[in-house]
């Protein structure tokens, strides 16, 4: 194993389940929450801004995401993590 910067590919996994389980649906309560203090806007308004924000939400996780669907590239050759 390579001295690598940055986290390893098991803590990638770890921070990106929580991000998901517990951000994600922490975000989107901030969301909705901003949407709601708009006072209802139009109907193409209000999609434009979940869409905004929906895409906002993952760029600064995106190092974190990066890779973690694919094998663990500091395992052996058996592709096991």
């Amino acid at each position: 194993m390579t001295d690598k910067p940055g986290l390893s590919y098991k803590a990638r996994r770890r921070w990106a389940l929580v991000i998901l389980l517990v951000g994600l649906p922490l975000y989107v309560v901030a969301a909705v929450t901003v949407v709601n203090m708009l006072d209802r806007p139009p109907m193409a308004v209000e999609f434009l801004v979940y869409v905004v924000l929906g895409v906002l939400w993952a760029l600064p996780f995106k190092f974190i995401f990066r890779g973690i669907g694919q094998a663990d590239p500091d395992a052996g050759s058996d592709g096991q993590s």
